[in-house]
C-alpha cells in the first residue's frame, strides 16, 4: 500500500532509505521476504492523496492479473502505473535459487504538470530472499549488493499510454464483458483546471487566494462546472423529493463553448460554480468521453464513479472526435474498472449501464483538485420494479 498525504506516499508507512531526508535509515524500508521459485500475489493500493505513482522490482518481472477487483488477461511488465484509489493484483515469481542480492521495490510520481509545491522523491522497499537470511546473519545480509529498478520518466506519458492499452478483461464464460452494445445516452465531459477571481479585499496568493496569474485562485471544473458542495445530502433531498434550493437538475450534456482544448488556452481561465446533477433513467446505458484540457497545463485526471463499474472502450491523445474515434471502440474486451486516469492532453471513453439508483458522485481522485471542485453527481432514477427502486433510510439514519 503506497499512503501518505506528501508526494508520493510511503509503502505501508515507511518512506525507505531513498526518500528525501529519511535517505540512508534502513529501518525506515519495509521488506518483503521471499522464497525461491515460488510465485506470490502483491495486492498494491495507492491510498495517496495527490499521486498517480509508477512502481517496479529490480530484476523481476510483474504479471499483471487484477485491477479495480476485476480479472484482466495476464501479461508481463517491468512497471506498471497505479493511480489514487485504483488497486493492482500482480504475480512476482522469484528466482529458482539464492541470487545474493536483494533488489529495491520502488515508487515514484508521474506528473506532466507541477503549478505548485512537487516532491518528486522516490519511496522504496526491499525484496529479500528468506534462504539467506535463515543461514546467515544480518549483518552479512546487509552487506549483499541491492539493485535498482528503471522507473519510467517522470512525466512519461507514453509509458502511461502502453501501459494501459496493454488491460483487457477477460471477457470469457465465466467472466464475459458485459460493455453496452447499443448506448442510449451519450456525453461529453471536458475535465480540467481554471480560475475563480480572488474575493474583493483579499491579497492575491495569501494564504486564502492562491493562484497562476496574481489575480486568481486555482479551482477545477467538469464541463466548466466546479461543484459546490450542498449543506443537505444530495440523496437525502432526492428521496425526499425536496431538491429544491439544493441542487440543480441540469448538469451539461457538453462544454457550452467547444474549442481547441489541448491547444492555445482561452484568455478567460474563470470556470462557473453549481450544483448540478446530470439525471439518468434506470437502466439506460451510458456513453461518456471525457477530454482533458490544457487550460492550466495539460494533466492526467484519475476518475472515480460511485456506484457503478464501466468499461474503458477508446482512449487517445488529442481532442477527442466523436465522428472518428468511435470507430476505434474496443467492444469485445474492454477493461473493467471503477477509476480510469484521463490522459493528459487527451481523451478516454468508458460505457456502463445505470442499473443502481441514486446519487452518485464521479470525482478526481486527486484530493487537491476534488477540493477544488472537479466533480458531479449522476442522478439514476427508480425502475419499475420493486427490486429495482431504492431502499428507504433505516429509522436511525442521522439527517445532515
Amino acid at each position: 500500500m503506497f499512503n501518505g498525504s506528501g508526494l508520493p506516499g510511503p509503502l505501508y508507512g515507511l518512506p525507505g532509505p531513498l526518500y528525501g531526508g529519511c535517505a540512508g535509515k534502513k529501518e525506515d524500508a519495509f521488506t518483503l521476504r521471499v522464497k525461491p521459485g515460488k510465485t506470490y500475489m502483491l495486492r498494491l493500493n495507492n491510498a495517496a492523496l495527490n499521486d498517480e505513482l509508477f512502481f517496479a522490482v529490480a530484476n523481476h518481472t510483474l504479471t499483471v492479473v487484477d485491477v479495480d477487483a476485476l480479472y484482466v488477461k495476464p501479461f508481463a511488465i517491468d512497471s506498471l502505473l497505479i493511480a489514487p484509489g485504483q488497486t493492482n493484483n500482480v504475480l512476482l515469481t522469484a528466482k529458482s535459487s539464492f541470487p545474493g542480492a536483494r533488489y529495491y521495490m520502488l515508487a515514484r510520481p508521474y506528473a506532466t504538470t507541477c503549478p505548485g509545491t512537487f516532491d518528486n522523491s522516490t519511496v522504496a522497499g526491499v525484496l529479500e530472499y528468506e534462504e539467506h537470511d535463515l543461514a546467515s546473519p544480518t549483518s552479512d545480509k546487509n552487506r549483499l549488493p541491492i539493485f535498482t529498478p528503471t522507473l519510467p520518466q517522470i512525466n512519461d506519458t507514453t509509458a502511461v499510454s502502453n501501459y494501459t492499452a496493454k488491460l483487457r478483461s477477460l471477457a470469457s464464460a465465466a467472466y464475459p464483458a458485459a460493455v453496452p452494445l447499443i448506448v442510449d445516452r451519450e456525453f461529453f465531459f471536458t475535465v480540467g483546471l481554471g480560475t475563480h477571481p480572488c474575493a474583493a479585499g483579499v491579497p492575491v496568493n495569501g494564504s486564502t487566494c492562491q493562484g497562476p496569474n496574481g489575480t486568481a485562485r486555482f479551482a477545477a471544473s467538469i464541463n466548466n462546472v466546479s461543484f459546490v458542495l450542498p449543506s443537505t445530502a444530495l440523496l437525502q433531498s432526492h428521496y425526499t423529493g425536496m431538491s429544491g434550493g439544493v441542487y440543480a437538475s441540469n448538469f451539461p450534456f457538453a462544454p457550452a463553448h467547444p474549442l481547441n482544448y489541448t491547444g492555445t488556452p482561452p484568455k478567460n481561465t474563470n470556470v462557473m460554480n453549481g450544483t448540478r446533477a446530470l439525471v439518468l433513467p434506470f437502466g439506460a446505458a451510458v456513453e461518456l468521453a471525457m477530454q482533458d484540457t490544457s487550460i492550466l497545463g495539460a494533466e492526467c485526471h484519475p476518475l472515480h464513479l460511485h456506484g457503478f463499474n464501466f468499461f474503458v472502450v477508446g482512449q487517445g491523445s488529442g481532442n477527442y472526435d466523436p465522428a472518428s474515434d468511435p470507430a476505434r471502440f474496443n467492444l469485445v474486451d474492454p477493461v473493467e474498472r471503477n477509476t480510469v486516469g484521463v490522459p493528459a492532453g487527451g481523451w478516454v471513453a468508458i460505457r456502463f449501464r445505470a442499473d443502481n439508483p441514486g446519487v452518485w458522485f464521479m470525482h478526481c481522485h486527486l484530493e487537491v483538485h476534488m477540493s477544488w471542485g472537479l466533480k458531479m453527481a449522476w442522478l439514476v432514477l427508480d425502475g419499475r420494479r420493486p427490486e429495482q427502486k431504492r431502499p428507504p433510510p433505516p429509522a436511525d439514519l442521522p439527517k445532515c
